[in-house]
């Protein structure tokens, strides 16, 4: 037992001496807290409790020596202090995972000024020198500067660092940590803890949207570029992740004009935000016509005589005269619009039931005509247009986009111009004369296209459809097909007569082929004839030349004989002629004897007249003196009983028509008012002497 006793006591007493060594240091440290110890993945915050120098009189840092918390913090390893003086808040490193951001909160600092959203950080310096931060005017809240990934010794009582996982800060009171947790969801809303990645893959851009800094001028939709080189500010503030430096060069808040490509940015999601949009992708076939809203005033490209916008160059504000040609181009959509403008030909379609994949003709319907017979079908339209990309600004410009061109100025263009078409003509002209239609409206309506800066490649006319009309048309259509069907008849009638001709011909030959052997011997006796023929004829000729010149002979002899005959003819005539000559000779000397002895012309053309009258009683037998005598006396008038005539009643009035007859012939006064000439006298005489001549012969 003894032995026992031994062994016991010595394990049993060094180890109770041991523990109650133990508790008395552990009781020593603890009632002066003057030794602490921090391990290397912790920091520890000094809290101190009371100070000569008094309480920190504003903030919650105290930079002199005041009661409160230290700016300096501890690192791994023994710190010694003074007994009861100073509390140690022992925290963990902050640690920021690869490919993370941590975002900074400073609940000590300089007040932000209301217009100021983030706190600024001074320049060159780090968040683990407190006292640097507050001594250079670091400002209290949401710092701009963000952490990257790393391990960071920080005083967690005047910074609070969020991160994706938690959050690094010593709890004060509740409300910091709601406020906190409140800023946490904000930056997880923006997956602010992640950096912005753009890949090539994926066709878009970043527009920038920074929440800091001084608001835009008023008029202004967008914050301007940074300085006059997009290029130097992009590089100088490295696309907009440093704020401090984009906000000394000018920047203002607000949607930037500026945006980010491919890569990877690290950007404070509490100072700009990100928005993903799509490139602007101009296809092949296609020119980009870009319609700025911001920029400065430029001058009109199109001219003073073009009144439909602005013209203007590239980053000024208008109608950019440079379209974007075909390629990807970064343009921030809030800034402006790409209007596609097709360059290769496409297709309007007046159909309703077809559209384009370029969507222009989505709005277009067949056209409703009424001809000239008062039919009223729709006609189907296709029309082929091109733009030349120099001119689609020009189109932009004018009409906004080529679709509102299509349905406000093409649509009643083309519609008026076929309805005047259809007008002068009827419904079967209008199908029959379609390829003539077709050509003279793609002439006539180029003219009317160029003058919207289009080119009209061709104007392609469907079938007219039954429209208002009703089934008229199909009764027309009908008409149509009968009409051909009966011309095709004719046709195949004449081919048939066609055939029928050569089968007759065929059977001839054939016929003609079993006959050869008579055919020449037919052909051999025309031959003989023909031969005897061309002999009858050789002597025919020599007959009629024979007989032609006995008849040249006898016509000769004729000629001869009848030149003879008319030489006797010549001189009888000539002989017979002047013997005429001499005896009228003759009797116009006898005449001119015989009227120079009655005393000149006039008594012998009575003397002539006389006797023809006498010579014409004579041959006539007409009774001179009437058997009736009427006297103009007073007289009975009566003859005497046996027929005889009175002598003096007769006398006087046979004596009166001489004398009338005579003056009518000799120009004498029957009334006896004038006195007869001696001419006139002696016919009178003459004529009594003859009267009592034949008075005797008479009652003889």
């Amino acid at each position: 037992m003894p032995a026992a006793l031994q062994v016991l006591e010595s394990f049993v007493v060094p180890a109770l001496i041991g523990v109650a060594v133990a508790i008395a240091t552990i009781v020593v440290v603890w009632s002066t807290r003057s030794v602490r110890y921090i391990s290397n993945h912790r920091v520890g915050v000094v809290e101190r409790l009371w100070s000569r120098h008094g309480s920190v009189s504003g903030g919650l840092i105290a930079l002199r020596g005041e009661a409160g918390y230290q700016p300096d913090v501890l690192r791994g390893g023994l710190h010694a202090f003074r007994p009861f003086q100073f509390r140690i808040h022992s925290l963990p490193l902050v640690t920021i995972p690869q490919g993370q951001i941590g975002y900074v909160f400073a609940r000590d600092g300089d007040t932000l000024p209301p217009t100021q959203t983030l706190a600024r950080t001074p320049d060159g310096v780090d968040f683990s020198d407190v006292r640097a931060f507050l001594e250079n005017g670091g400002q209290r809240g949401p710092q701009r500067r963000i952490l990257r990934e790393g391990t960071y010794a920080i005083n967690l009582a005047q910074f609070v660092v969020l991160t994706a996982g938690q959050v690094y800060g010593l709890p004060l009171e509740r409300s910091d940590q709601a406020m906190l947790d409140e800023m946490r969801v904000l930056i997880e809303q923006r997956h602010g803890f992640e950096p912005v990645v753009l890949t090539g893959t994926d066709d878009v851009l970043g527009v920038i949207t920074v929440h800091d800094g001084p608001s835009l001028d008023s008029g202004e939709i967008i914050a301007p570029t940074v300085g006059d080189d997009p290029a130097a500010a992009a590089t100088y503030h490295n696309n907009f992740q440093d704020p401090e430096r984009f906000l000394a060069a000018g920047g203002r808040r607000g949607r930037q004009l500026q945006v980010i490509v491919e890569g990877t940015y690290y950007l404070n999601r509490l100072f700009a935000t990100v928005e993903l949009v799509p490139k602007a992708v101009v296809e092949v076939g296609t020119v980009g016509v870009v319609v700025s809203y911001t920029g400065d005033e430029g001058t009109d490209l199109s001219g003073d005589a073009y009144g439909h916008g602005e013209l203007v160059e590239r980053g000024e504000r208008g109608v950019w005269a440079q379209p974007l040609l075909p390629g990807k181009y970064a343009f921030n959509t809030y800034a402006g619009k790409v209007v596609m403008v097709p360059t290769t030909n496409f297709i309007l379609k007046w159909q309703a039931a077809e559209t384009g994949s370029h969507k222009f003709d989505e709005n277009l319907y067949e056209v409703d005509l009424i001809t000239k017979d008062a039919f009223e079908p729709s006609l189907p339209l296709s029309v082929v247009v091109h733009i030349d990309y120099r001119k689609a600004p020009l189109v932009v410009q004018r009409f906004g986009d080529v679709k509102r061109l299509v349905e406000q100025t093409l649509d009643p263009m083309v519609s008026a111009y076929f309805k005047n078409v259809a007008q002068t003509r009827t419904l079967i002209q209008l199908l029959q004369d379609r390829a003539e239609i077709q050509d003279q409206s793609s002439v006539e309506m180029r003219g009317r296209f160029d003058r919207y800066n289009l080119e009209l490649q061709e104007v392609l006319i469907g079938t007219p459809t039954e429209g208002r009309g009703g089934s008229k048309l199909e009764e027309i259509l009908t008409q149509l097909r009968s009409r051909q069907v009966a011309m095709e008849q004719v046709e195949t009638y004449r081919r048939q007569q066609a055939a029928a001709v050569q089968e007759r011909e065929l059977r001839e030959a054939e016929a003609r082929s079993r006959q050869q052997a008579s055919i020449t011997e037919s052909e051999l006796s025309i031959a003989i004839q023909a031969n005897q023929g061309k002999a009858d004829l050789a002597r025919a000729q020599q007959q009629a030349a024979q007989i032609q010149a006995l008849a040249g002979a006898e016509a000769e002899k004729v000629r001869l004989l009848g030149t003879g005959e008319a030489a006797r003819v010549t001189a009888l005539a000539s002989a017979e002629a002047e013997r005429a000559a001499r005896v009228g000779i003759a009797e116009a000397l006898a005449i001119e004897e015989q009227v120079r002895a009655y005393g000149g012309p006039r008594y012998q053309l009575t003397q002539q007249v006389m006797a023809r009258f006498a010579e014409a009683v004579e041959r006539a037998g007409v009774d001179i003196v009437p058997k009736i005598v009427i006297s103009g006396d007073g007289r009975d008038g009566h003859g005497a009983a046996d027929g005889g005539t009175s002598q003096t009643g007769g006398h006087s009035i046979l004596e009166a028509l001489l004398t009338i007859l005579l003056s009518e012939r000799m120009g004498i006064d029957v009334a006896g008012t004038t006195t007869p000439s001696p001419a006139a006298a002696a016919v009178r005489e003459e004529l009594q002497r003859r009267l009592a001549a034949g008075e005797g012969g008479q009652a003889a």
